[in-house]
């Protein structure tokens, strides 16, 4: 299979994280993903795994890795090699009409170990974060984005796009945030504009720890589905995601193959019908790509606290 050496070593952190949680995993499933993009998963890609706790999200995990833009729209690969059926709804334009209107830094991929492959991420460079104004002028994009506009721009975010993310198979996507320091009445007033319901006191608190918020759309309602407050840390007991057992075991023992502190992407989601927590456990940070991001020293801080802590 072409990239399958290549791909070895993730597939050996994949398939290890899958045992944390009980997951099957099948080496034929995964590598026919990691193989659809060859060359394109390699040591300078950017690779996460991540898990929902809670029983309804139980039997799978996530992995998610990045690949240049050179090796064209993920999702035209995905549909040729067998992972996705085309179709001609607008969310298989989308991804392509953002790199065609946008300076694109590099693309992502998400596939479930068992699910398979779902969805694709378009990450904007840092110093030309993505404007939600101009993406709201892409024909593909979901008119819903437009008709939330305001209310982000009304909390300075409009200009602070990192990344976008589309879900072939939900037929939703999400818009990435880099919205740090964010305070609990920021939240307050962007949830109430969203006609969201407030947060629990336990992610209320959360919340001031986030340096991204990603809301989700859809095609088919003008209402966002949910929002999700994210933040990063070494500290494996920082935050109500360890109510779920299963999130303390993956943060303690996931995989990873850098030095120093595992990174840990905490993220609580709040949608009109419930609240639910998940993790993304970093596998692989190359140094470029890390060094570079705004929140690494905040880190990297957090991490000697932690150590000079003893815990």
């Amino acid at each position: 299979m072409p990239g399958a050496s290549k791909t070895e070593a993730v597939y050996a952190a994949i398939e290890e994280a899958s045992g944390l949680l009980g997951v099957p995993c099948s080496r034929e499933k995964v590598q026919q993903v990691l193989g659809a993009f060859g060359e394109g998963v390699s040591e300078e890609s950017v690779v996460v795994l991540a898990m929902a706790g809670g029983e309804r999200y139980r039997g799978d995990i996530d992995y998610n890795f990045t690949v240049p833009t050179e090796i064209g729209d993920p999702y035209k690969i995905a549909v040729a090699n067998g992972l996705l059926e085309a179709d001609d709804h607008p969310a298989g334009r989308l991804g392509a009409d953002i790199a065609e209107h946008c300076r694109v830094s590099f693309f992502g991929v998400e596939a479930g170990v068992v699910g398979g492959f779902k969805k694709t991420y378009v990450f904007f460079p840092l110093d030309e974060l993505g404007s939600l104004s101009k993406l709201a002028e892409i024909d593909s994009m979901p008119p819903s984005v437009a008709e939330h506009a305001a209310a982000f721009a009304r909390n300075g975010m409009d200009d602070r796009i990192s990344i976008v993310g589309i879900d072939y198979l939900s037929q939703t996507m999400n818009v990435y945030f880099m919205a740090a320091p964010v305070d609990q009445k920021l939240a307050l007033d962007l949830l109430e504009d969203l006609e969201l319901p407030a947060p629990s006191p336990d992610l209320l608190e959360f919340i001031p720890n986030s340096f991204s918020i990603y809301p989700t759309y859809s095609w088919d309602s003008s209402q966002i589905k949910r929002i999700c407050f994210s933040a990063v840390s070494p500290d494996q007991s920082a935050y109500p995601t360890t109510l779920h057992p299963e999130i303390a075991t993956f943060a303690r023992n996931a995989p990873y193959e850098y030095g120093g502190a595992r990174v840990l992407v905490y993220g609580a989601t709040i949608t009109r019908g419930e609240e639910y927590h998940k993790l993304g456990a970093y596998f692989r940070r190359p140094a470029a790509f890390w060094n570079s991001l705004p929140l690494a020293a905040t880190f990297e801080r957090l991490a000697a606290e932690q150590a000079a802590a003893g815990k």
